[in-house]
């Protein structure tokens, strides 16, 4: 059995999966180039009203190099999630090696007004065996 490449987490009432696949009809592995896909669903877990103000990804490839992202909502957007709602978005990373990782966090309103710092978990970026072997 493989490892999974997702993630799941919880922060305080709130759900954040990551499921990505390797694009290869978007990455040309001969130039170095590996491009990920990735769908991301917030769900609302908890009891009070949320809205996703901001993200923040760390991106790291196989040999250690760091990038960090980071901007207002996700998409374009800053959805707003009642209890018991998600919201579902896909996004992509290109790589120049052919495995990563991505983690990081959303910035959260509560109803409260309190700001949270929701986690989204690590997730494996991977191409398939026999890409790298082309590589």
């Amino acid at each position: 059995m493989g490892i999974s490449h997702c993630s799941d987490s919880v922060t305080e009432g709130i759900r954040v999966r990551v499921e990505p696949a390797y694009l290869p009809e978007h990455s040309e592995p001969d130039d170095r180039r590996f491009v990920f896909g990735y769908r991301v669903t917030i769900r609302n877990e908890s009891e009070a009203w949320i809205k996703l103000m901001s993200r923040q990804w760390v991106i790291v490839d196989s040999t250690g190099k760091c990038d960090e992202v980071v901007g207002d909502g996700v998409v374009g957007q800053q959805p707003e999630l009642e209890p018991g709602e998600s919201f579902s978005y896909t996004s992509h990373c290109p790589l120049t090696k052919p495995w990563g990782t991505m983690e990081g966090a959303y910035q959260m309103l509560r109803q409260d007004g309190q700001l949270v710092e929701v986690k989204i978990g690590r997730f494996f970026l991977v191409a398939p065996q026999e890409v790298v072997a082309e590589a």
